[in-house]
């Protein structure tokens, strides 16, 4: 086991910004969501390792180079955030930039991916907006240079802007801008707002008012909490095969389980599902970030650590309640200028199956592993479920898991027992 500390094996931090290549100009303001400003108090972190092939004669200027033009098409990515005459936040395209970080780390990327995984966020500088609201990036992204020679591409990106997999898509565009290729393209920016028709009346289970942050978009929770991520291979999912389940609904279900296990009450009887709304990529379209997932939660009224996987991967499938239309009527009436957080409001689970997290490429290789992870999670915990790197075959999945600390403990006992997963 290594006990070096953070602090000593990723060091020598230093900050840059990069502003859009051409004055993004018109005085641009790109209006918020309702969906968005209930996810203004969390954060993604990506982490993507490539091996000392990847980064082969690559220099600090060709990775911040490409940056520039890369936010001449995102530009929302570099707003910042201001507030209307009635409070209510919005982007100013300002072009205010985003911030490089650089950084280096005394192992090598074998060293480091043989570690436990719950390490990664110091590869992806930790991200707050505010309290100096008005001047706080929306994102960072980290280049770490480990003694071997390799890289890791750690993004931290504030949810306000749009999801995880908004994230993946503009890390994999500047990918394809430091690789040289000339892509003809258009910004589509979806101007329609999302309709959620509303199928019930009553408060979304998915959201939970929190205490009012102000300019300082940070929620405290009321325990430590951690992350730790595990992989599941696709023999272990093939156990619990059944008609018209996906993988992502297995995963679920065998998490639900185990955490039932784990917590002394029985576990969670209600889970939020956070899927992605389909939508049409052309080829050479950039789409502006949106926060595009459905949320919805599933209820149960049994123990679920005494079911059958498959019979719950099933019930995750079939009963699975919109609640974004919830959302939107509670955020548009009195409720708009109080503050929220959605994930770890229940047990909350994260489907990233569709995202292309592999798609970025460093001297035409691909990443050796991809993590992402949230910030800001409720006591209730997350958990989000991606593609492993393919050395199984691209059955398995990867899970990144943020608990209670002693709950990661716990399950990392259980995970042992049940799964044969070692910690």
């Amino acid at each position: 086991m290594v006990s070096d500390s953070l602090e000593s094996v990723v060091w020598g931090h230093r900050l840059s910004s990069v502003v859009p290549a051409k004055v993004t100009g018109g005085n641009k303001d790109f209006e918020l969501t309702n969906l968005d400003l209930a996810l203004k108090l969390h954060y993604i972190k990506g982490v993507y390792f490539f091996q000392p092939e990847a980064a082969q004669g690559l220099s600090v200027h060709d990775l911040k180079g490409p940056m520039f033009q890369c936010l001449e098409r995102y530009f929302t990515a570099s707003g910042r955030i201001r507030r209307s005459e009635t409070g209510r936040p919005f982007i100013k395209c300002n072009d205010g930039g985003v911030r490089i970080v650089e950084a280096r780390c005394d192992k090598t990327v074998a060293e480091w991916l043989a570690m436990a995984r719950n390490r990664d966020p110091s590869l992806a500088y930790d991200q707050v907006l505010g309290p100096d609201l008005g001047f706080s990036p929306l994102v960072f992204v980290q280049f770490t240079w480990f003694k071997c020679g390799g890289i890791s591409v750690g993004l931290s990106w504030a949810h306000v802007l749009g999801d995880a997999f908004s994230a993946s898509d503009f890390i994999n565009f500047w990918g394809q801008i430091v690789a040289g290729k000339q892509i003809p393209f258009k910004v589509n920016n979806p101007v329609k707002k999302p309709y959620f028709p509303t199928f019930v009346s009553r408060k979304p289970f998915s959201l939970k008012k929190v205490d009012p942050v102000g300019d300082h978009w940070l929620t405290a929770n009321s325990c430590k909490m951690a992350t730790y991520s595990f992989h599941i291979t696709g023999k272990q999912l093939h156990h619990h095969l059944a008609d018209n389940i996906s993988d992502f609904e297995i995963v679920s279900a065998i998490i639900w389980q185990l955490l039932s296990k784990v917590r002394t009450d029985s576990g969670p009887r209600i889970i939020t599902i956070c899927t992605n709304n389909s939508r049409a990529r052309d080829e050479g379209t950039v789409t502006l970030p949106i926060n595009g997932m459905t949320l919805s939660t599933v209820e149960v009224d049994f123990c679920v650590s005494k079911v059958e996987i498959a019979e719950l991967a099933k019930m995750i499938a079939d009963k699975q309640v919109p609640e974004n239309g919830l959302i939107e009527d509670l955020i548009s009436g009195d409720e708009e200028k109080s503050d929220f957080i959605v994930y770890g409001t229940n047990l909350t689970f994260v489907n990233m199956e569709g995202a292309n997290l592999y798609g970025l490429e460093l001297n035409g290789l691909k990443p050796l592993f991809v993590n992402y992870m949230v910030n800001g999670v409720g006591d209730e915990g997350t958990v989000l479920i991606f593609p492993s790197s393919g050395k199984d075959g691209g059955k398995g999945k990867m899970v990144t898991i943020t608990l209670p600390e002693d709950q990661i403990e716990k399950l990392k006992n259980v995970l042992e027992n049940d799964l044969k997963i070692a910690n």
